[in-house]
This record gives C-alpha cells, structure tokens and sequence, in this order.
C-alpha cells in the first residue's frame, strides 16, 4: 500500500512516498496528493522508500508532474532506486517529463 507524507524544508515541500507506486496507489495521487501540492511552488518527491513501480505507477508520476507543471510549480524526483531508474530510462520517462527532473 502506497502512503505519503509532506514536509515543509527551507522553500520547498518534500513528499516522501512510501511503498509500491502501483494501480493500488491511484486513489490516493489523485484524490489526496495532487490537491495537497497545487498551492506549492517547489516540490521534490522522494522515491527513496518505493521498491517497485508498474506502468499504472508510471502514468500516476507522469500525471502528477504534468499537473503541477501546468500550476507553474518545479518537480523533482529525488532518490530513485536503481532498479527503479532502469525502468523509467528504459521508458524514457525522463525524455518525457524532462531530465532536469530527475536529481
């Protein structure tokens, strides 16, 4: 089961994502995380406690970026498992969203 929590750090808000970024996660990005995110500027998400993300997981990021780009907020996606990173490389993920949203 996907959970995430918010931290406010220095000028920007961190979310930190627990657990698999799956179909399971959909309810929560959705219906809870992107409308606790639309009133912030700069926002780094930390992948560092999620261990597998499938193709829904992977539509869920896209979705989140994209929406909070259209607000005119910076994303980041920060500590990103290896073998996390593979998959998003191997589906250029980071040519879609953009590199320098990738740290």
């Amino acid at each position: 089961m996907l959970t995430f929590s918010l931290y406010p750090i220095d000028d920007y808000l961190e979310v930190r994502l627990e657990g698999d970024l799956d179909i399971d996660g959909t309810e929560i990005i959705e219906e809870e995380l992107i409308p606790s995110l639309k009133n912030h500027q700069y926002i780094k998400i930390n992948f560092e406690h999620v261990p597998f993300v499938d193709s829904s997981g992977m539509g869920l990021l896209m979705n989140v970026v994209q929406t909070l780009k259209a607000t005119s907020a910076k994303v980041k996606v920060i500590n990103v498992k290896g073998e996390v990173m593979e998959i998003f490389e191997l589906l250029q993920l980071p040519d879609i969203l953009g590199e320098s949203v990738f740290e």
